[in-house]
């Protein structure tokens, strides 16, 4: 199970402190594209998203986007909007594709942190990698279909779960 658990758990992208990361050493942040940066149903990157790339390249952090998505002009396309590097098929969660990621922005693993929606590609990669790890929500439900049954798999291992920045309901 420590392969796949995240370092910590945030409820999206935007929640997650730039500052912080960058007062505990982070230089680099990785991450996924699809459902961690651009939601799949509507493929259009949501401006807070924009933002908070901002913020971070304010704060002098690289930024990669490290994505399974075969289709990598859609990728490239994205971390050029976003203000990013981009590797595409990646094969996670073989850590490949980090390690060169790494490499490419010339930062050793304990000063990055890997960022993404999917417990069975983004965080084992992570983890294998040598890396902290981040786990937010999907931004949208819509999945390929493999995808759907990896978060049957990651819903069962999370069970409940608290994401930084949700409130607890009343239910419980």
């Amino acid at each position: 199970m420590s392969l796949l658990r995240p370092t910590y758990y945030v409820s999206s992208l935007p929640e997650v402190e730039v500052d912080k990361l960058a007062a505990g050493g982070i230089r680099c942040i990785l991450l996924d594209r699809d459902n961690t940066c651009v939601p799949r149903d509507t493929g259009v990157i949501p401006q807070e998203v924009i933002a908070w790339f901002a913020a971070a390249r304010s704060q002098g952090m690289q930024l990669c986007l490290v994505s399974n998505n075969i289709h990598g002009s859609q990728v490239q396309k994205s971390a050029d909007v976003l203000g990013a590097d981009c590797v595409t098929f990646a094969m996670k969660p073989a850590p490949f594709a980090i390690w060169k990621a790494l490499a490419q922005e010339g930062v050793p693993a304990e000063q990055a942190i890997m960022i993404g929606d999917q417990m069975l590609t983004d965080m084992a990669a992570g983890n294998l990698a040598g890396l902290r790890t981040i786990l937010i929500r999907p931004q949208s439900q819509v999945d390929l279909w493999y995808t759907q049954i990896f978060r049957k798999v990651e819903h069962m291992l999370l069970g409940k779960q608290k994401f930084k920045g949700e409130v607890e309901s009343e239910e419980g």
